[in-house]
């Protein structure tokens, strides 16, 4: 396969992905906020993505709407789902040959309609519906790939694109809402707002989860151990690496070699394998987070040098 090609499926899925990641944590950031009545939940969610800086600058005395915006339809922010959804289509339409008619169809189709929604005025506007809007239309198109693409090389960039992309995600999230909802000062385990905890789970699909594998109150040190190391949550940094290590071992097969990116993520997934939670809070969750994302980001550094010619 040309690099190009791999270059243009992987990140055709990573903003797949980012896309559906941000409407997810818009959706359950919003209900926190309207439950809490506070905008400390909502204001961080531009540091998530590095963009609190830019958020700052653009509005002043920022509302809910104003972050919503910022965050969906905003063309001049390049996280924006808008943004995404515009790269992702542009890759897709690159590679129109290594993809299926349902999974072209489905994305094309969706950056059409988010385009248009961007023509009126945004004073208004209804982002909560685009929000659950722009979450079915990812889950679609990931679903369309799912369905029909041909288990090749071509799958293969797909899923990592993906994979790396939401292990990014989910660590951020818990690294950054961890320390909001944890009061200065607090043990970890004391009085906590336990529903706020349980819209953190639903940021990655995970409340119903927690209550399957659990039966018990939601705890902030059970719901940080079912992001990291549960092996069988879609969402789990475990679940991300394995699945990132799988693929990258199915190309070396292919390929008849094994590179950097390959070591990189069987060390990293062995990690997650052998970790315990204990031991993480130990050395500090925060310093495992933050580890883990500059881990991952060498990992998809090493991706793009060893297959995409970066």
């Amino acid at each position: 396969m040309l690099s190009s090609t791999a270059r243009h499926l992987y990140w055709m899925a990573r903003y797949i992905q980012r896309a559906e990641n941000t409407a997810r944590m818009l959706e359950a950031t919003n209900r926190m906020a309207l439950l809490s009545g506070s905008d400390r939940e909502w204001r961080s969610v531009p540091s998530i993505y590095g963009l609190g800086d830019a958020f700052a600058q653009r509005h002043a005395k920022p509302t809910m709407d104003d972050l919503l915006h910022f965050m969906t339809l905003d063309s001049a922010n390049p996280s924006s789902v808008l943004n995404c959804m515009r790269v992702a289509r542009n890759n897709a339409r690159d590679e129109r040959n290594n993809l299926t008619t349902d999974v072209w169809e489905s994305l094309n189709a969706t950056w059409l309609e988010l385009r248009g929604m961007t023509v009126g005025p945004a004073h208004g506007f209804d982002y909560r519906a685009l929000i659950d809007w722009i979450k079915k239309q990812a889950v679609m198109v990931t679903g369309a790939g799912y369905s029909t693409l041909l288990r090749d090389d071509a799958f293969n960039f797909v899923m990592l694109g993906a994979y790396i992309e939401r292990a990014d995600n989910t660590a951020r999230i818990l690294d950054v809402k961890y320390h909001i909802l944890l009061p200065s000062g607090e043990r970890v385990g004391g009085s906590l707002d336990y529903y706020q905890w349980a819209e953190v789970l639903s940021c990655i699909g995970a409340y119903r989860t927690y209550r399957r594998v659990y039966s018990s109150k939601i705890e902030p040190w059970r719901v940080a151990e079912l992001m990291i190391l549960r092996h069988d949550l879609p969402r789990s940094l475990r679940f991300c690496l394995l699945q990132i290590d799988d693929n990258l071992n199915q190309l070396a097969e292919l390929y008849g070699a094994r590179g950097e990116a390959n070591r990189l993520a069987g060390k990293l997934h062995s990690r997650l394998r052998y970790a315990r939670i204990d031991s993480i809070f130990q050395d500090g969750l925060h310093e495992f987070l933050t580890d883990f994302i500059q881990r991952n980001a060498k990992l998809s550094a090493e991706i793009g040098r060893q297959f995409l010619m970066d």
